[in-house]
């Protein structure tokens, strides 16, 4: 039997441990519908076709002599700046990257619970934006609407779940990279507790900010997509205590106080939410509390988060940057935060670093108070492609945080946090809102979604096919 895309990670799953679908016919299924979109959506920078397709009879010889482990045949993707043996890494970059020798341990643990990687998906250069486009491989198209950008900068891995071309993917979270996708594609998109899913073979990625994260269409298999990946290389700086994240998805959460939190953090720069956005989020929280939570207007104490956040961010990007074996095809703005990370990489990065531990109390302490924060995940809907690739470097930064201003704080924290889709405004454009918890909080979080998941049935909604198997240009 053929399974349709609208069958997930764990359903497909099912079918393959009961012997009713095999991985090859999904994995065919998986590679005819990357082709048939690439034109139009342009998810992926590499397909892995051969190798998917024999990864894929390897498995089905597992399931037929009785082998059982998590994700055994089931087809996913990646981000394009995570190591998969045998493929470039190019993240985002211009130029010719040669094949990585080993997978990093994200993707490595992927394989040990039998998942087929078929692809690499796109992002933008070194995931700074909050859009998917580049000279480097063109655009990626929203599934919901292509004339916007699917955000980033896990867009690709974001635009390739929305269109069911995969079930689920894994995709990376520095200032939202993960969330913010997955808001303006209507997807689950969990950002873990930094060093839930390693990012080795970097210790840490962009000085502590940037996480691996998880992005499907229901909670049951972003948890899924969770579990399989999470665990630690053994010179991991970071090894929080483990979790069950499946487990947690048909718990009770129990009455919660939950805060929300609609007024963004400080930035240097002007950022407004948007009223039919916030409408949306509103409208979530007013489900909460029906649903039996305490819901109050309330704002964490975040201060002057955002100057612990830049030296981190830039200094990060610069060590990219740093290693870059084309540095002249970079884009001016990426050069340009380059050199201000080279400046900050003294005292400027070591009192950031420093200040986390006071973060991590003050921002604690309003949890004395609530149990979970609710907070947009953006304050606008997804802008149009191009809107913002050929800005210079201050107008892209007004345009990104006037846009993005609520995700990256979570970041400096490394806590976790949950986007859940909250709706659609405009001309059916798709808008989302944070569950945001403290240090190791995603099952209560995941129990959370899940609870909201119930109720509102978000995964029934689905892109039109016409946007997804058009052929208009990638770029």
């Amino acid at each position: 039997m053929a399974l349709d895309r609208a069958t997930g990670l764990a359903e497909s799953a099912r079918a393959l441990a009961d012997g009713e679908v095999t991985s090859r016919a999904l994995v065919e299924q998986a590679l005819e519908r990357i082709a048939t979109s690439q034109g139009s959506l342009n998810a992926f920078r590499v397909v892995r076709a051969e190798a998917a397709l024999a990864e894929a009879d390897a498995a089905d010889k597992e399931l037929a002599a009785g082998v059982r482990r998590p994700l055994l045949g089931v087809p996913v993707a990646v981000k394009d700046d995570m190591d998969v043996a045998g493929e470039p890494t190019a993240f985002g970059c211009q130029g010719e990257f040669p094949a990585v020798a080993q997978d990093g341990e994200a993707v490595r643990r992927l394989r040990a619970a039998g998942a087929v990687v078929v692809g690499k998906t796109n992002t933008c250069e070194f995931g700074q934006w909050p859009f998917t486009e580049g000279p480097a491989f063109g655009a990626t198209r929203n599934p919901w609407s292509a004339e916007h950008t699917p955000g980033g900068s896990s867009g690709g891995s974001a635009a390739a779940v929305a269109a069911g071309l995969v079930p689920a993917a894994l995709g990376s979270d520095g200032a939202g990279s993960v969330r913010i996708p997955a808001s303006w594609t209507h997807l689950i998109g969990i950002k873990p507790q930094r060093g839930r899913i390693s990012t080795w073979p970097l210790g840490e990625s962009f000085q502590g900010i940037t996480v691996n994260g998880t992005l499907a269409r229901t909670v049951a298999d972003a948890a899924l997509l969770l579990d399989a990946a999470s665990g630690n290389h053994d010179l991991d700086p970071h090894r929080p205590p483990g979790i069950d994240a499946c487990g947690a998805v048909g718990r009770d959460p129990g009455r919660l106080r939950i805060a929300l939190a609609l007024k963004p953090p400080f930035t240097a720069l002007p950022a407004r939410l948007r009223p039919e956005v916030r409408a949306k989020v509103v409208e979530l929280a007013e489900k909460l509390a029906a649903l039996g939570h305490t819901v109050e207007e309330a704002d964490p104490p975040y201060g002057q988060i955002g100057l612990t956040f830049i030296p981190r961010a830039t200094v990060g990007l610069a060590e990219r940057v740093g290693e870059a074996p084309f540095p002249a095809l970079l884009d001016r703005r990426t050069r340009d935060a380059a050199r201000l990370g080279r400046l900050l990489g003294g005292a400027p990065l070591r009192a950031a670093r420093r200040a986390e531990a006071v973060l991590h109390r003050r921002i604690g302490g309003f949890f004395t108070s609530y149990d979970v924060i609710l907070a947009p995940t953006t304050a606008a809907p997804p802008p149009r492609i191009g809107s913002m690739l050929k800005l210079g470097g201050l107008a892209t930064d007004r345009a990104m945080i006037a846009a993005c201003p609520f995700a990256w704080p979570w970041n400096v924290l490394g806590w976790p946090g949950v986007n859940v889709p909250a709706g659609f405004v405009g001309q059916g454009l798709p808008v989302g809102a944070q569950l945001l918890g403290p240090a190791n909080s995603e099952p209560l979080l995941v129990s959370l979604a899940a609870q909201l998941e119930a109720e509102l049935r978000w995964h029934e909604a689905w892109p039109p096919v016409r946007e997804i198997a058009t052929d208009s240009p990638a770029a």
